[in-house]
């Protein structure tokens, strides 16, 4: 019976550390392999809104793609890494300027932890007067990373006029942070970055260079649908003929 009672406390406290319970403000999930999706929250419009984000661990380390929307998380994501892979954080991209994606670049940066982003996002972040990434890098560029290979790629513009995916070719797992919207969104959301006739050619540019992925991780809501990507195109679709038809 005690040792039941052990084994029970050990699963809530592992539940606790790593964000696997449902209340928790940061929630780790395995995806396959050595791949895991975080989520973090925050205030929208007044409605508490999950974000996305992956991270990778490597021989060499861990390598966080986009940083936690939530500011207070920025230190509990990195304890949980360290206490569940036994290793440190060492690179971070951002895959746009927004704040739920590259917001932690002057905490990571001070922690020495390299920061990326392309030159887009570095001139967004610039004039807007917020933290930059230490490294910039070109539009589309390959890493390899320990034992992984990664692809960084602009597609075009869409949700922001600087949004990158990421490309696991051995895995087939593609990161689509804002640029791609989960099944579970009944619109495209925040648009005051975005260009929508130019996310339909985006799209298809990434549908033509990526194919037949096995995971697509959104950067909002759920993320077990291969058909996010198509889901998006939907939505771009359907705004494009409604923003036809009102000109009429």
């Amino acid at each position: 019976m005690r040792k039941l009672a052990s084994i029970i406390l050990f699963l809530v406290v592992v539940s606790n550390s790593f964000g696997q319970s449902k209340n928790s403000p940061l929630q780790i999930s395995h995806l396959l392999g050595d791949f895991y999706v975080y989520r973090t929250f925050s205030d929208y419009k007044g409605t508490k809104i999950s974000a996305n984000a992956l991270y990778l661990v490597t021989d060499k380390g861990v390598v966080l793609f986009d940083a936690p929307w939530d500011k207070d998380m920025f230190q509990p994501l990195l304890d949980s890494i360290k206490a569940k892979h036994h290793k440190e954080v060492i690179m971070l991209f951002a895959t746009h300027s927004h704040d739920d994606r590259a917001g932690g670049f002057d905490f990571y940066r001070k922690k020495g932890i390299k920061t990326y982003s392309i030159k887009l996002t570095d001139d967004i972040l610039k004039k807007e007067n917020k933290p930059r990434a230490e490294f910039i890098i070109p539009n589309d560029k390959t890493f390899t990373v320990g034992q992984h290979t990664f692809e960084v790629c602009y597609p075009g513009k869409g949700h922001a006029s600087d949004n990158v995916v990421v490309w696991f070719n051995k895995e087939k797992v593609l990161y689509g942070g804002c640029f791609i919207k989960s099944t579970d969104a009944k619109d495209l959301g925040y648009l005051g970055d975005s260009d929508v006739k130019e996310w339909k050619t985006s799209i298809a540019k990434v549908q033509s260079k990526f194919k037949n992925p096995k995971y697509i991780i959104p950067g909002h809501e759920g993320w077990n649908s291969l058909e996010s990507l198509n889901h998006t195109l939907k939505m771009v679709n359907e705004y494009l003929a409604q923003k036809s038809a009102g000109k009429k």
